[in-house]
């Protein structure tokens, strides 16, 4: 009993931390935040933080391998050699996961977020969406292009999705998100009549 009462208390300061770091990352660059900063404003004292963490990058990073690691567990998911990936419920799971990570998702993707982060969460999905080219069809030559031009607009729309005021549910944007990958930009812009 004990020992549950130890772990909460740990989530508690663990989640208090995490929310003051995502909360100042609003504000400023990680390099710019100090433990003293953080722990007066998650209300602990610094020796609490040094408990858990070296340092703010020592933090951050392990914010960044928990999101990471669940992202990758949804793939896992999703592209299981037994499942075949509907590109609308690999969606769902993925906006569901960046709706419960609200905080995070909007911190990370943020003017003050974590690049490099970025990238590695884009290489992680080019490695899959690779995995499952057919190996007696290789990738097309502009795979890169397309690639590049489908996770940017994805960006781009988390971004706003995440920021929005009234944010649509997760289904509703995996679904526009599938819509625009398969059709682009048909839809909005209709090819013009020819003669």
């Amino acid at each position: 009993m004990e020992k549950d009462k130890t772990d909460r208390r740990v989530r508690k300061t663990k989640a208090r931390l995490l929310e003051s770091l995502m909360t100042l990352m609003q504000e400023k660059d990680i390099k710019d935040i100090s433990v003293k900063e953080l722990s007066d404003l998650a209300d602990i004292n610094r020796g609490t933080f040094y408990l858990h963490y070296r340092d703010v990058y020592d933090m951050l990073s392990q914010v960044e391998d928990a999101i990471f690691q669940e992202f990758n567990e949804i793939l896992d998911k999703n592209f299981a050699p037994d499942n075949e990936a509907a590109l609308y419920s690999v969606l769902e799971d993925i906006f569901t996961f960046l709706d419960n990570n609200r905080l995070i998702g909007r911190t990370l993707l943020g003017p003050h977020g974590d690049l490099a982060f970025v990238n590695r969460m884009k290489e992680l999905v080019k490695l899959r969406l690779l995995c499952l080219q057919d190996a007696d069809m290789p990738a097309s030559p502009d795979f890169d292009y397309y690639y590049a031009f489908i996770t940017s607009g994805c960006i781009g729309l988390i971004q706003s999705w995440m920021n929005g005021e009234n944010p649509e549910p997760p289904a509703r944007i995996a679904a526009l998100v599938e819509k625009m990958i398969l059709q682009g930009l048909t839809p909005m812009f209709p090819a013009p009549m020819r003669a």
